[in-house]
């Protein structure tokens, strides 16, 4: 038998403020048709004033709970990727556990912005896997909205605000292709990239900073590199597009989506979308669209998926699993 980290529950949550591309036309030179064509967006969430990351966390968290028919204190530690937690400390996932009455177990936060939730994936299944873990609630949840320049057309309409979240479990399995949860996962970095997609401030600056990407090449390195860690990681797990039932990637750009579904030789038809409606929310937009693709319909017991992301530092990856 394989010990597996089993997908037992999803939950999300969006912030109430809808804000849809026209709203930036009285601002900007910009238009709704202009959002679209280049981002496939057509609306965005932003958190309300007081409304922190921690709190979108925690609502995602209790909806993943009740998906699962589990208790917070079922739960053995929560890993929490985002690059906009509330304070510079303690981690976000530990308001989350507080706010959730979990009163046992551990959590931290990971930071690999919009690949977070690929990395938080791979260590929750890390932790499943060495035994250190029966129950992880892995979360994605972010306010970029407190981190954009509003005068920057090319950045300011492209990101929202989210949370998303799933649980994994151990299981023991046959230990084939056909066993639900994680099969494999494939994680990367190239830090002289790091002007590709930054925010020009932080801690040790004393300054908050905003948001600044070059655009044109991070969608270079994205197609490329998000469907050679796809194919990564399902080469490590014996498997190849052909066995896919479903992509489920990082919402950042419909462009980008459509990219790499071709260089990876599959339909747009095998593709979760729900850019159009949340925007890039990073580390939130693939448990966001993994609850959004479930409760759809789409996602059902049984597929085959990979979730796939590319983020500032750069910093990508892949997870191959089994729903």
């Amino acid at each position: 038998m394989t010990r597996r980290a089993v997908v037992v529950g999803t939950g999300h949550y969006l912030p109430e403020r809808v804000v849809e591309n026209a709203e930036f036309e009285a601002t900007l030179d910009t238009t709704d048709e202009w959002i679209r064509t280049r981002s496939g967006i057509e609306r965005r969430h932003f958190a309300a004033n007081g409304q922190n990351t921690s709190d979108l966390a925690t609502k995602a968290a209790a909806a993943a709970l009740n998906d699962a028919g589990l208790a917070a204190d079922d739960i053995d530690a929560i890993v929490l990727a985002t690059s906009t937690a509330d304070l510079t400390f303690p981690s976000a996932a530990t308001m989350v556990q507080a706010a959730l009455g979990m009163t046992r177990g551990f959590a931290f936060d990971v930071q690999a912005v919009c690949a977070g939730f690929v990395y938080a994936l791979s260590n929750a299944n890390a932790l499943i896997l060495s035994g250190q873990a029966n129950r992880v609630l892995v979360i994605g949840a972010e306010t970029f909205s407190r981190i954009l320049d509003w005068n920057d057309r090319s950045t300011c309409v492209l990101f929202g605000d989210g949370a998303g979240a799933l649980i994994l479990e151990a299981q023991e399995h046959a230990g084939t292709v056909d066993d639900r949860g994680i099969h494999s996962t494939d994680l990367n970095s190239d830090g002289r990239h790091k002007d590709l997609l930054y925010v020009d401030g932080g801690v040790s600056t004393q300054n908050t900073g905003q948001l600044r990407m070059q655009g044109n090449q991070v969608f270079r390195h994205a197609v490329e590199k998000l469907a050679k860690t796809a194919h990564t990681a399902l080469a490590r797990a014996n498997m190849s597009a052909d066995d896919v039932d479903w992509i489920v990637p990082h919402q950042a750009n419909i462009r980008i989506i459509q990219g790499t579904a071709k260089k990876m030789g599959l339909p747009m038809e095998k593709v979760v979308v729900t850019v159009q409606d949340h925007g890039n929310t990073s580390a939130a937009s693939i448990p966001l669209a993994l609850s959004v693709g479930k409760q759809r319909g789409q996602i059902k017991e049984g597929d085959l998926i990979v979730t796939e992301a590319i983020g500032g530092g750069l910093a990508w990856g892949a997870v191959v699993l089994r729903w």
